[in-house]
């Protein structure tokens, strides 16, 4: 094909991972990196939308738009908010499920992409999310 390189797989990322990238933490930019190598990523609505309530002032805020453009953004929708809502009635009591990240892993199961997430406690015990590991594996 031409040394074109046809990317067919997403994985959303979690918002903490980006918050260490814009603070230049180097764990979360080879993550980052290495994974942007293998699949386009996306984030979920959610995620755009926690990091512009973590902006401090205007020039946070235009960085934070500049950075995520580099990502799918992946709006919520009636399938999304019904999972979310399926795994909070089964993960809030027995494992603290929060509901950010409800919505954020069922973004991710609704569209069938892989998560990757710092805080893999948040989403492990979701059967049905396909979480990578963190900090990247060259596996």
């Amino acid at each position: 094909m031409n040394g074109v390189k046809i990317l067919i797989n997403v994985i959303v990322v979690d918002t903490d991972i980006l918050i260490d990238a814009g603070r230049n933490i180097n764990e979360a930019l080879n993550c980052l990196r290495q994974y942007e190598q293998k699949a386009k990523l996306a984030i979920s609505m959610i995620t755009k939308m926690e990091l512009v309530v973590g902006c401090r002032n205007k020039n946070e805020l235009r960085s934070i738009e500049l950075f995520i453009r580099r990502f799918q953004i992946l709006n919520l929708n009636e399938n999304i908010s019904t999972h979310a809502d399926k795994l909070l009635c089964k993960y809030r009591l027995s494992h603290g499920l929060l509901i950010p990240d409800a919505l954020i892993a069922a973004t991710a199961i609704s569209w069938n992409y892989q998560l990757i997430s710092k805080n893999q406690r948040d989403y492990r015990f979701i059967e049905e999310l396909n979480l990578l590991p963190y900090p990247y594996n060259n596996q």
